[in-house]
């Protein structure tokens, strides 16, 4: 006798349903750490070198300003000149640190919370070359490049936050880089952004342009919707003052930051993983006890990021197996600490769009997001080692983000995605899934579906020219730099802000 079916619904209901358009089966902000390269041993270990290196050989070439500040917090001098931070002082900068804090966009529906166990894909970058769509060579990047990458990522849903990706080698001077960076930040996305300042007193007239934009004197400060990427510490174990005073300019106006440490395998940190990852916690964890020192609890992403260059050679090396490996146990070890982490992932070697590409991009940010990686840079748009930007590669890296954002999701196992009475009824009835109510359902939100990925026989995509996923990127992007026009800036705001540096804004 057949057992009797649980119905959903009838195919009107279904098709009803459908016709609102499928839920989107992977958003950003899946739960990462499913993958740990460290044990518990292992993380306690390096922790505790961490702490040795920090309270015994302490750091280096420490600006005045910030040496009071620190010894004020409890930091110690040495009679070398070095600055050592107790055992107690960067357990106390751990303990009071920002666990969880916002990264605001413009639109507030597009703001992420960043820490915990969400993982959300983004981009960093200062590259200096933009692979040209026509030639496909790279040529020094511009500011209509870096306008263009702005728009470009704004509609691509899995760009959790945009962090300008290259640098516009066309502006004439440090200042106007760091004005025109900002405008064209603010003008083409109302995602979450960050830049970088590049000496510190650039960074109160740009808090006059973000002040315009957001509508009132202080309300840049009171909702900051920029973040600032900074590296205070230079490997390996010293202090570099033109950043600490951007620093300190930072958190006078109430800026998130990233303080990024990029010490390099062999050269600037030891080749040896282990040491590599002691060394570069240590010089992370010196940031942290920093901003302690100047302000408890300032927001701050804690940006460990391993990179590793070719012991052949030196160059430095963005894809393969070692900067996997670190950059997830990096994230793991932040994590372990209950801090907001930010590692680097994607950044391959290759210049082309080609094998070598979607190999090394797939499998290093595949293993910073399964390692829960908050906020996981350089992850969209890169290549040549960071030395270029690619408008295809965001599409496609966008695409790479839905995949593993679904991985991260995982399996949701209940009584109705089991689905008991569905096997008996499909067994003893049609013998096949294809019409059942759970299909429908499962259709809509358990897959994500490519629009780039080709998934034609041999013989359609034969017949189509046999397109390769650098050529169908192209169009692709073409269409959204065609069609996607955005202005969110008023005229009134622009015009304010062209004033107020007049001859800086450019186009």
């Amino acid at each position: 006798m057949k057992p009797a079916g649980r119905r959903s619904g009838g195919r009107r209901d279904r098709l009803a349903a459908r016709a609102k358009g499928p839920e989107n089966p992977c958003p950003p902000g899946q739960r990462g750490g499913q993958y740990a390269p460290l044990s518990e041993l292992e993380m306690r270990a390096i922790y505790d070198t961490a702490l040795r290196l920090l309270a015994e050989l302490g750091m280096g070439e420490v600006p005045d300003r910030l040496r009071r500040d620190l010894i004020t917090a409890g930091a110690v001098e040495a009679a070398n000149g070095r600055v050592l931070f107790p055992q107690s002082l960067t357990e106390d900068a751990i303990n009071a640190a920002a666990k969880r804090f916002v990264l605001h966009g413009q639109d507030d529906a597009r703001s992420i919370e960043v820490g915990g166990e969400a993982v959300h894909f983004g981009t960093g970058g200062a590259a200096v070359q933009t692979l040209d769509m026509e030639t496909g060579l790279y040529r020094p990047s511009t500011l209509q490049d870096l306008r263009d990458f702005t728009r470009l990522q704004d509609v691509l849903p899995n760009v959790s936050w945009f962090t300008r990706c290259c640098v516009a080698t066309d502006l004439p001077d440090e200042f106007s880089l760091d004005v025109n960076t900002v405008h064209a930040l603010v003008s083409n996305t109302t995602k979450p952004v960050a830049t970088s300042f590049t000496l510190a007193h650039h960074v109160a007239p740009i808090v006059e342009m973000l002040d315009l934009v957001a509508g009132s004197e202080g309300g840049f400060s009171r909702r900051p919707f920029v973040k600032a990427h900074i590296s205070p510490v230079i490997s390996p174990m010293r202090f570099g003052e033109d950043a600490v005073d951007v620093v300190y300019e930072c958190i006078a106006h109430n800026i998130p930051m990233s303080c990024i440490t990029a010490a390099q395998s062999g050269a600037t940190a030891p080749a040896t993983l282990a040491g590599f990852l002691a060394q570069s916690l240590a010089e992370t964890l010196a940031s942290l006890v920093m901003v302690h020192a100047l302000k408890p609890g300032h927001p701050m992403v804690f940006s460990n990021w391993p990179l590793v260059i070719d012991l052949r050679t030196g160059a430095f090396a963005g894809g393969g197996g070692e900067i996997a490996v670190m950059n997830a146990a990096s994230a793991q070890l932040s994590n372990w600490l209950g801090l907001p982490s930010g590692v680097a992932a994607s950044m391959t070697d290759a210049k082309a769009i080609d094998a070598q590409y979607g190999m090394e991009k797939g499998l290093t940010a595949l293993a910073a997001g399964l390692a829960g990686g908050n906020l996981i840079y350089e992850s969209s748009g890169m290549t040549a080692s960071l030395l270029g930007a690619s408008f295809e590669a965001f599409v496609i890296d966008n695409e790479m983000h839905a995949a593993i954002y679904r991985m991260l999701r995982g399996v949701e196992v209940s009584e109705d995605t089991l689905g008991f009475d569905t096997i008996c009824d499909v067994v003893l009835g049609e013998g096949h899934f294809l019409g059942a109510d759970q299909t429908h359902a499962a259709m809509e939100r358990d897959y994500y579906y490519p629009s780039l990925a080709d998934r034609d026989a041999p013989i359609t995509w034969a017949e189509q020219g046999a397109p390769d996923m650098w050529g169908r990127a192209k169009v692709r992007v073409r269409e959204i730099l065609r069609d996607h026009q955005p202005s969110y800036l008023s005229a009134e705001q622009d015009s304010a802000i062209r004033a107020l540096f007049p001859g800086v804004i450019r186009g």
